[in-house]
């Protein structure tokens, strides 16, 4: 089973030399957060029914590969290495990855996979590390629990064992966390952008759902 390196951004300047870790592996590199355009010509390259993709890059370049392999249909038999570029990266935190790169590259191309929860979005995103609404006002459920009715200095959603993580955070100057745990959670609210993996949407929304995909991503991180 070959691999493929995808280097996002400027993330090949900190990658040590890819062929001293693994045979057999192709380095490509593409810009920040690429698209349909960039990944899918890469991944109808390799016609084999088990594949190994590993991302360089930021959280946000993880998810936009993740977002090509739901979209191709190929969760399934892909195996997923992530090489942080930012050490403060949400997936490496939330799955002791590590941050050095040659560390994290060698995890990468010849660890083992132990699958984790793939979060969605109702327009068409992936979550992969931390999503983060703040400021909000409005009524939010995680499942079939309230988790926000009014206001809260900020909301954050990540996965966990049960697909997601809820953290409701009042309190302006004394902070209240409450931590909510489910498959999805729906928010109504005030006007407000939604932060995923970094990246504010596009325009602010008064609805925002997360939830739970069928198909977990095979990534490869300690067990």
């Amino acid at each position: 089973m070959g691999g493929l390196v995808l280097a996002c951004g400027d993330a090949a300047e900190s990658l040590p030399d890819i062929t001293s870790v693994a045979s057999d592996v192709t380095l490509e590199e593409l810009p920040p957060r690429p698209g349909k355009r960039e990944v899918d010509p890469l991944l109808a390259r390799d016609e084999s029914t088990e594949r190994t993709v590993v991302v360089a890059g930021t959280d946000a370049d993880l998810a936009a590969v993740a977002l090509r392999l739901l979209r191709k249909d190929l969760l399934a038999s892909t195996v997923v290495g992530f090489v942080p570029t930012d050490p403060r990266s949400g997936v490496a935190a939330l799955w002791s990855l590590p941050t050095e790169p040659a560390a994290a590259l060698r995890l990468a191309l010849t660890g083992a996979e132990n699958p984790v929860p793939l979060i969605r979005d109702d327009v068409g995103g992936v979550l992969v590390g931390r999503g983060v609404i703040a400021p909000v006002r409005g009524i939010g459920y995680c499942d079939d629990t309230v988790a926000l009715r009014g206001e809260a200095r900020s909301l954050e959603v990540h996965a966990g064992p049960a697909g997601l993580v809820v953290t409701v955070t009042r309190g302006r100057f004394r902070r209240r966390r409450t931590t909510y745990e489910g498959r999805a959670f729906q928010l109504g609210c005030d006007p407000v952008t939604p932060v995923s993996d970094g990246v504010p949407y596009a325009r602010p929304m008064e609805r925002w759902t997360w939830y739970r995909h069928t198909q977990d991503l095979r990534l490869v991180r300690p067990a």
